[in-house]
């Protein structure tokens, strides 16, 4: 029989790893026969937890976390380690199949812990391009706000960290699929808009540069409101109205979500009262998320602690 202490003697590894979710993306487009978009990290976050045994490729995970429990798998075939088990726990207060990067926070979160239980760092690099191989994902393994091709992790680019903002992020219900929405062929209706990318991009680049939230909010609506000529939100002109109404800098969208973001200065006081008007005023609104925008922190190594294999 084996005992407890026997148990632990075998443990190899076990490491955690904490990753942030999005509201959407600040912008996402199509630039030069190539998808890219501009990460909108929040203060919310997944949190992954892997323990390593020896064993022969196995991974125990949650039945409704088929991309993390994969990501797992993935960065053990990266780091050759067939001689293991592993068993992967998530909590996580991102909704799924909004467009929050649920699934990239786990899938991000599950690669990093699972190096890191085996005592390996990964690069920034190495962690993008096994996270596109399980599907599209966010940048969100990028310091600062990144640019970010999220087919292919062929463009990666930090740039830098936002000025001091806060979102409302609007939820008037409904679900979309990463893998089905990005199945879906769009290339041409994209590259038809883009000079507006390319406007949208650049308010951005320069909101960061110069810490400017409300450029930063100028071309994350141009963004919007391009992307709502090729994917209408049903509730985009209801919620764009009402930023204006609250005086908020802007919007922002989940471009492969249902989520509406509303940007503002770092204005707790103003947020709180356009939350509480905008449960009373939008008949259709489901949630609300009062959140901060983040950039990434440089990636460190995801807390753990690995053991002998004894």
């Amino acid at each position: 029989m084996t005992t407890p202490s026997a148990s632990r003697r075998r443990l190899i590894g076990t490491a955690t790893a904490k990753v942030p979710g999005a509201c959407g993306e600040l912008v996402q487009g199509y630039i030069d026969g190539r998808h890219f978009h501009v990460t909108c990290p929040i203060d919310f976050y997944s949190t992954v937890r892997v323990e390593l045994l020896p064993g022969s490729g196995r991974v125990v995970a949650p039945a409704d976390c088929p991309k993390a429990r994969r990501a797992v798998e993935a960065a053990l075939a990266h780091l050759r380690r067939v001689d293991v088990d592993a068993k992967l726990s998530i909590e996580s207060p991102l909704p799924r199949e909004k467009g929050m990067a649920s699934s990239t926070a786990d899938v991000v979160g599950a690669i990093k812990a699972t190096a890191a239980a085996l005592g390996k760092g990964l690069a920034p690099g190495d962690v993008a391009l096994l996270a596109v191989s399980i599907e599209p994902s966010d940048g969100l393994m990028l310091e600062g706000i990144a640019l970010f091709d999220h087919r292919t992790a062929s463009l990666m680019e930090s740039l830098g960290a936002p000025p001091p903002m806060r979102i409302l992020i609007l939820d008037f219900g409904g679900e979309v699929e990463t893998l089905s929405f990005n199945a879906v062929d769009r290339s041409a209706q994209l590259a038809a808009r883009e000079s507006k990318w390319r406007e949208a991009l650049s308010l951005v680049r320069d909101g960061l540069r110069r810490g400017e939230a409300a450029l930063i909010a100028q071309g994350a609506t141009l963004s919007a409101r391009t992307h709502q000529e090729i994917v209408p939100h049903p509730h985009f002109t209801d919620a764009l109205a009402f930023a204006k109404k609250v005086d908020a800098l802007g919007v922002n969208i989940a471009h492969s979500g249902t989520v509406i973001g509303l940007l503002f200065d770092d204005d707790a006081a103003r947020v709180t009262r356009a939350e509480a008007d905008a449960r009373a005023t939008l008949i259709a609104l489901q949630k609300t998320y009062a959140t901060r925008l983040i950039g990434v922190q440089p990636m460190r190594r995801a807390t753990s602690r690995a053991r002998a294999w004894l």
